[in-house]
C-alpha cells in the first residue's frame, strides 16, 4: 500500500508499478501540488517517510533540481519517483518549498 498525504488529505492506495507518485496522487484525487511534470518546478517535492526502496532510483531531473542533502534525507520529486514492481509499503508526504 502507498499512503500519500497531499496538502489537506491523506489516502491509502494500491501501488501501481511503473507509475509515478504524482500520477497516482492525481489519479486518486489527492490534492498534490504540481505545476509541471518534468521535474523542473519542484512543487511536487515530497518526503518519503517509509519505503524508499520501493521506488526506482532518483532521475537526472531530481539530481539537477534537488540538493544532494535533500535526496539523502528522503526527498523526491513525485513526478519522477516511479513505483517498482513488488514495492512494499510506501509513505509519501507532499512537501513543496512554498
Amino acid at each position: 500500500m502507498i499512503e500519500m498525504t497531499g496538502r489537506t488529505q491523506t489516502k491509502t492506495i494500491e501501488p501501481e508499478p511503473g507509475r509515478t507518485l504524482l500520477d497516482l496522487a492525481v489519479g486518486h484525487g489527492i490534492d498534490w501540488g504540481f505545476a509541471c511534470t518534468r521535474g523542473t518546478c519542484a512543487r511536487c517535492r515530497c518526503l518519503i517517510e517509509e519505503g524508499a526502496g520501493g521506488l526506482e532510483e532518483a532521475t537526472d531531473a531530481e539530481w539537477d533540481r534537488l540538493e544532494p542533502e535533500e535526496l539523502e534525507q528522503g526527498y523526491r520529486l513525485a513526478c519522477q519517483a516511479v513505483v517498482k514492481q513488488g514495492a512494499g509499503p510506501i509513505k509519501a508526504v507532499n512537501r513543496p518549498y512554498f
